[in-house]
């Protein structure tokens, strides 16, 4: 049990939350912001669905690395990502049709998600399926809370909502509160999200 939370396991889970953040550090898998967090719901619904990939990617791809041919590794990585893309795409339009539908074709984009291909590649194809799966859902939390904090901020300002339901009291609006519709807009998304790497930054120091 001790061995599979040594300190290596833990690194691989927690860094990508912050210190090695694949979107604040890296900068990747940013397109996501633009389209996905007008409303905080999708942008829960494509964090998770990009979670749950990322990590059984990572183990599939760790459990069959030493069986891939070198020269089309790349070409094996893209066809479990996308068996495992249409699997979650079929489930959210069985389980959660109206979310689906928000996200349209972004599900179908998880395939060339930037953060994906670079853990199978830098990782899972060098660590046992234990680590890669832990690699997979942090980078996957870590890549989650970026979007749903985008999303909170957006919806909450441009709507006066949260996952539908009306936060800014009625009181506030007689007063003469009024939305942002700016909040709406996908360049907002960029504008908060490099806020959010501007205080990161600031707070995680080298």
């Amino acid at each position: 049990m001790a061995a599979l939370f040594s300190k290596e396991n833990r690194q691989a889970f927690t860094e990508p939350l912050s210190l090695n953040n694949p979107v604040l550090i890296q900068v990747l898998g940013i397109c996501s912001a633009l389209a996905v967090t007008a409303k905080l719901e999708p942008a829960i619904v494509m964090g998770l669905s990009v979670t749950v990939i990322t990590a059984f990617s990572n183990v599939i791809v760790s459990l069959i690395r030493k069986t891939i041919p070198n020269r089309i590794r790349i070409i094996i990585q893209l066809v479990v990502v996308a068996a495992l893309v249409t699997i979650v795409s079929m489930i959210l339009k069985a389980f959660a049709y109206d979310v689906s539908v928000q996200l349209s074709v972004y599900i179908g984009l998880i395939i060339t998600n930037c953060i994906l291909m670079g853990r199978l590649e830098a990782f899972a194809m060098t660590n046992g399926p234990w680590q890669s799966f832990l690699d997979g859902v942090g980078n996957g939390l870590g890549y989650a809370w970026i979007l749903v904090v985008v999303g909170a901020v957006r919806e909450l300002l441009g709507s006066g909502t949260l996952l539908g339901f009306t936060v800014i009291p009625q009181a506030a609006y007689e007063a003469g509160y009024v939305n942002n519709g700016m909040m709406t807009m996908p360049a907002m998304s960029m504008i908060i999200l490099g806020c959010i790497i501007w205080v990161h930054r600031a707070l995680v120091k080298d």
